[in-house]
């Protein structure tokens, strides 16, 4: 590539001066080295102190709710005059599915399989009551497929003793659920 244009030639043509050599480069210099140059590093850096802050906080409070858990404990164990009572844990209980009968269709269809519901029997001669605290829903069956008696029905999963209240209470009473 050479150093002159047109335009400089033509410049030199008309200016001839016996000094100027128009067909000359000037010499070649070296790039001194220097680092890589890091534009909007430094809220970067901000960032990284910050989150390292977090991480300690949450590590120092999950501690902290530890020793609190097993510290609480044993010191309700010395302050008593009485030792402790060691109780054996309790047995599993086995859940059993349960098909309940809602009396509002709509609102069954408002349920998904593992959503927490509260089931409450609403009878003429009394205030409502609960006889299904908690229970986890299993399975919402298609409400089209049912029988058109009223009502949708709903799979629930809860221990034996309380599938076995709840089919008394259907059977007397109308059924509802409260979303928990």
């Amino acid at each position: 590539m050479s150093c002159t244009s047109s335009t400089t030639s033509s410049i030199a043509s008309s200016t001839a001066s016996p000094t100027h050599s128009p067909s000359t480069c000037p010499p070649a210099r070296t790039v001194p080295p220097f680092p890589p140059l890091r534009v909007g590093r430094g809220g970067d850096r901000l960032r990284r102190m910050l989150r390292r802050r977090r991480r300690a906080a949450a590590a120092g409070l999950a501690v902290a709710a530890a020793a609190l858990a097993v510290g609480g404990t044993e010191a309700q164990a010395s302050r008593g005059s009485a030792p402790a009572e060691v109780k054996a844990p309790p047995a599993a209980v086995r859940m059993v599915s349960a098909p309940v009968r809602i009396a509002d269709a709509a609102t069954v269809r408002l349920l998904r399989p593992g959503d927490r519901v509260d089931v409450v029997a609403a009878e003429r001669a009394g205030p409502p009551r609960v006889v299904a605290a908690g229970a986890r829903v299993a399975e919402v069956p298609d409400p089209d497929q049912g029988v058109g008696d009223g009502g949708a029905l709903v799979v629930l999963s809860v221990p034996r003793d309380t599938a076995r209240a709840l089919v008394g209470a259907g059977s007397v009473a109308r059924l509802a659920v409260t979303l928990c």
